[in-house]
């Protein structure tokens, strides 16, 4: 074999290398429950706020950074979460939360939180009243 073709051969193992090693480090959903198995390791979780059982604590005089709260994902199973950040703006009002973060004692560790808040223009919620 030529030199070039051995050499082209190397550039083609090494990029198939590269690209199998990016999609092992794209991360699906989980659950609680998976970043239980694995502490340490980060995940995203996809879940509600439940503030029926559980209230939030944020006290900014003590620690800006820290905020607590209770979330249930996809499975129905509901944990503590401890977000390294303030409290986020109208969070009592989203509909859905993507929490990024993982389990470190048996509590959720929270980096980065995206919230789903309920649309103004939902096709829901429709005005009634008399016609005149």
């Amino acid at each position: 074999m030529k030199k070039s073709n051995i050499l082209a051969l190397i550039l083609i193992a090494g990029a198939l290398a590269a690209i199998m090693s990016m999609v092992g480090d794209f991360s699906s959903y989980e659950t609680f429950a998976s970043a239980q198995e694995k502490p340490g390791k980060e995940f995203q979780i996809i879940g509600i706020l439940d503030t029926l059982n559980h209230e939030m604590v944020y006290d900014p005089i003590k620690d800006a950074n820290k905020f607590e709260f209770y979330a249930t994902d996809e499975a129905g199973i509901t944990q503590k979460v401890i977000f390294s950040g303030t409290k986020p703006q109208d969070f009592e009002r989203s509909e859905k939360l993507t929490m990024t973060g993982k389990m470190e004692n048996g509590e959720f560790r929270c980096s980065k939180i995206l919230m789903k808040c309920p649309s103004k223009y939902n096709t829901d919620q429709v005005a009634l009243g008399q016609p005149s």
